[in-house]
């Protein structure tokens, strides 16, 4: 007769059992925690995405129409707003892109410009420090040239290279068509600050 070995299985210690409950409790903990970082993580994100959409929109300028002012690349972030005045920098749709340009007149203002670029409002030369050059540029609106209501009248800092209210095809922008008034630049790093 063949002898049979006779297995026993003898019971963990309860040391053993006791780190096999830690180690799960841990991991349940550990689910959780990462669980609900992900959660908070998502919220803000969203909430940042809809307020950067609503009420601050970020955008990157292309072109020279606002050189020195802004240049090519600058990244800005803009303020919802249609309450505009004088020398601000708005940001508005046209065609479907966003143009940024500088505010000379509001609704009721008469606009005049002569030959050598300079520019008077209501009869009084403006006075214009951010202009590195000032030129006519291209302009096919008669003046002067009175702003319509819920209007503002724009122009680019690079007045020779810009198309802007000078243009008939543009014209006076509608405080509709305004996305808001530019207040902060973020890039590049060496001009982050205020506008």
């Amino acid at each position: 007769m063949d002898e049979k070995e006779i297995k026993t299985e003898t019971a963990p210690s309860s040391e053993l059992l006791e780190n096999e409950l830690i180690r799960v409790r841990y991991g349940e903990r550990y689910k959780k925690l990462l669980k609900n970082t992900i959660g908070s993580l998502l919220v803000v994100a969203a909430i940042s995405i809809l307020i950067a959409t609503l009420f601050l929109p970020v955008l990157e300028i292309h072109g020279n129409s606002m050189n020195p002012t802004l240049e090519s690349k600058d990244i800005v972030v803009s303020v919802k707003t249609s309450q505009l005045k004088r020398g601000d920098i708005c940001c508005m749709y046209y065609n479907n892109h966003i143009l940024v340009k500088r505010v000379i007149g509001v609704a009721g203002d008469v606009i005049e410009m002569d030959e050598a670029g300079n520019v008077f409002v209501n009869g009084t030369l403006l006075d214009e420090p951010y202009v590195q050059v000032k030129a006519l540029g291209e302009c096919d609106i008669e003046f002067p040239y009175t702003v319509p209501e819920r209007s503002v009248f724009v122009l680019g800092d690079n007045r020779s290279s810009s198309v802007d209210s000078r243009n008939e095809l543009i014209g006076s922008i509608s405080l509709d068509e305004i996305v808001g008034k530019i207040v902060f630049r973020v890039w590049p790093i060496p001009s982050f600050g205020g506008i």
